[in-house]
């Protein structure tokens, strides 16, 4: 069974950066396609980037240009590279597969505020 773990979130004022990890239990990360994904109260879940096997990348248009998504399958990882941050980028940040394949971590929460 695979266990996702979120960590590196915190409070960051607008305009900083933060990196997110994303740790699993068994190597997934070179066989799947993978998903950092947020969630707001009220509000659905979102796939703001995504990683393929072979390590291409896709963004929501939202956060294109300020995010960037990496994983080092020998340390079966994976990572948010947050820039610029805005307050609309206040969540709780998920990892999964795309489409979700596993059971939800706890998530990471990020909070832009000044």
């Amino acid at each position: 069974q695979v266990q996702l773990v979120e960590s590196g979130g915190g409070l960051v004022q607008p305009g900083g950066s933060l990196r997110l990890s994303c740790a699993a239990s068994v190597s997934i990360f070179r066989f799947y396609v993978m998903g950092w994904y947020r969630q707001t109260p009220g509000k659905q879940r979102e796939l703001v980037a995504g990683i393929g096997a072979r390590g291409s990348t896709n963004y929501v248009d939202s956060v294109k240009g300020r995010f960037t998504i990496s994983k080092d399958n020998a340390k079966n990882k994976m990572y948010l590279q947050m820039d610029n941050v805005t307050p609309e980028d206040t969540a709780v940040y998920y990892c999964n597969g795309d489409p979700v394949r596993w059971a939800w971590g706890q998530g990471t929460q990020v909070t832009v505020s000044s």
